[in-house]
C-alpha cells in the first residue's frame, strides 16, 4: 500500500489548466483498482492518494503518466507501508508483516 502526497510546484492557475485531464487519469486508476481514495489537501497546495500495487516501480510508472507531472505542476512523495490493520471494508488489502 502506498500514500502518494502531491505538492503543487506551480501557481493554481497552471494546476487548474490540467485539472480535467488529471481527473480523467484518476478515474482510470480507480477503474483499474489501483487507487482507493484521493483528494485535495487543505489548504489547497496539493493532494493525497491512497494506492495499492504490486511494487513501487508500478506506482512510479503510474505517477509518471499523471498530467500534473507531465505538465510540470506537481511533485510526488511516495511512502510505502504495510497495512497490518484496516477497517473491515479494506480487509482485502491487509498484509502480514
Amino acid at each position: 500500500m502506498f500514500v502518494l502526497e502531491l505538492t503543487y510546484t506551480a501557481p493554481l492557475a497552471a494546476v487548474d489548466a490540467v485539472l480535467e485531464e488529471h481527473v480523467v487519469w484518476l478515474d482510470e486508476q480507480y477503474r483499474q483498482g489501483v487507487f482507493l481514495a484521493s483528494g485535495r489537501k487543505n489548504p489547497r497546495d496539493g493532494g493525497v492518494i491512497i494506492a495499492v500495487a504490486g511494487d513501487r516501480a508500478r506506482i512510479e510508472g503510474i505517477i509518471a503518466e499523471d498530467p500534473f507531472v507531465t505538465a510540470g505542476v506537481c511533485a510526488y512523495r511516495v511512502t510505502e507501508f504495510v497495512a497490518t490493520k484496516t477497517a473491515p471494508a479494506l480487509q482485502a488489502y491487509r498484509e502480514t508483516p
